[in-house]
């Protein structure tokens, strides 16, 4: 077994053909041929700009010329391949020649981080009118429309709560912790989490008889916390994974009388609530749907209740100009979603509801903090990693998937928000 980040990683990477077609296989023509060479080229003027050390097999070295500190490396064991990927799949190509061991890092964030800080320039201007030859197309499955958001979610959910219980901490919380301090320690993780939840709660005043609906249980955290402040709690997922742990977790802290956790899609919520709290699940609705969410919370609420919600969220013109384009994160981590802006949340919850945002608290660094937590020990655990079933392809993907969303936070490119709104009376 390989180990995780490590520089000579995975030349010998065995690849299941029917598993993973689009790693084990290559294009080898033509035209893949001459859109690696384009590639090739381009990619290395990028990389000649940042801070970064591009290494090849030749022993030619690209990147930034800084003497004051280490780079990251960022090791290329076959060149053509990670060329071609690169040059027929774009982004998609670049995470799966990742996959593949086309390239490998000791520090896979570290590499990554200079290239999320410069998204919008990597490409020059001229050449950005080629982007839709290799942007693929959304599938029309991955929709989330009722019919199709179960199956999305459980893509990634559903894995397996033995794979997550690996790399999260006892709290099993699976969004961004709040740190009392920066750099964080991983012995700080579940009390960061902890922090994270009562912010939000007492953000939507959740307190004795409170009625309070969760949009996205995760694994039950958060109701638990709730419950115990004598909250109502109703919570809805699409993971029957997690419906399950959920359940039995809450049924554990005797706490069945006052935490409901259903199997159910947000759009068939009924009833009326204090308060609502959905903790980093509006990424996961799509750009055509929330409207619908907005709404669906808008309906939910009481006149004066609260909605606490913590979004990651992307530049405003950066989320325009990819709200259409499938990535690797679609393709391999998150099916059918979009990241918002900030302004894209204000403009659709003032067109379509009476909800107004009241509190808005930033939290990107802690982000970047959590993940590389997470990060570091989901790569020590490699071998529990293979006991579960999961192979090489899939625990260097899971590596890419986290080291490339810690890039996204540490480069500022994205930010994680937690935002209250309150419900207006009189419409």
């Amino acid at each position: 077994m390989t180990t995780a980040g490590t520089e000579n990683a995975d030349r010998t990477l065995e690849v299941d053909a029917d598993l993973w077609p689009g790693i084990a296989h290559v294009r080898t023509d033509a035209r893949a041929r001459v859109a690696g060479a384009v590639a090739d080229r381009l990619f290395r003027r990028a990389a000649s700009r940042l801070a970064v050390r591009v290494e090849y097999p030749d022993g030619t070295v690209v990147g930034s010329d800084e003497t004051e500190r280490i780079l990251p490396r960022m090791i290329i064991h076959r060149p053509e391949e990670f060329a071609r990927r690169l040059g027929t799949g774009g982004l998609i190509g670049f995470g799966e020649s990742y996959m593949a061991g086309d390239w490998a890092s000791p520090e896979p964030a570290a590499v990554l981080t200079p290239f999320a800080a410069q998204a919008a320039t990597l490409i020059p201007r001229p050449l950005q009118w080629l982007r839709p030859l290799v942007t693929a197309k959304h599938p029309a499955a991955e929709r989330n429309t009722p019919e199709n958001t179960r199956s999305n979610i459980s893509r990634h959910y559903d894995l397996s709560n033995e794979l997550f219980e690996l790399f999260l901490d006892r709290t099993m919380s699976y969004s961004s912790a709040l740190f009392d301090e920066l750099p964080a320690r991983r012995a700080d993780l579940a009390a960061a989490q902890h922090r994270k939840i009562d912010r939000l709660l007492d953000a939507a005043r959740v307190g004795p008889g409170t009625r309070l609906l969760e949009i996205g249980t995760g694994w039950g955290e958060l109701s638990l916390r709730a419950a115990a402040r004598g909250a109502r709690v109703r919570s809805v997922t699409l993971s029957r994974e997690q419906q399950l742990l959920a359940r039995r977790r809450v049924a554990d802290a005797g706490l069945s009388d006052s935490v409901r956790v259903d199997l159910l899609d947000y759009r068939a919520v009924t009833g009326t609530y204090d308060a609502i709290v959905s903790v980093e699940m509006i990424e996961a609705v799509g750009f055509d749907y929330w409207p619908a969410y907005f709404r669906t919370l808008d309906r939910l609420l009481i006149p004066g209740g609260r909605v606490a919600l913590q979004a990651i969220t992307m530049p405003h013109d950066r989320m325009l100009a990819s709200r259409n384009t499938y990535t690797w994160v679609h393709k391999y981590i998150f099916p059918g979603g979009l990241l918002p802006s900030a302004e894209a949340i204000d403009a659709v919850t003032r067109r379509e509801t009476s909800l107004r945002v009241v509190d808005r608290f930033a939290m990107g660094a802690h982000y970047a903090e959590t993940l590389r937590l997470w990060r570091e020990r989901f790569g020590a655990r490699g071998t529990e990693v293979t006991a579960l079933g999961f192979d090489d392809v899939f625990r260097r993907m899971w590596e890419f998937y986290l080291a490339y969303s810690e890039a996204g936070f540490r480069s500022g490119y994205l930010d994680v928000q937690q935002l209250v709104f309150r419900k207006e009376s009189g419409r």
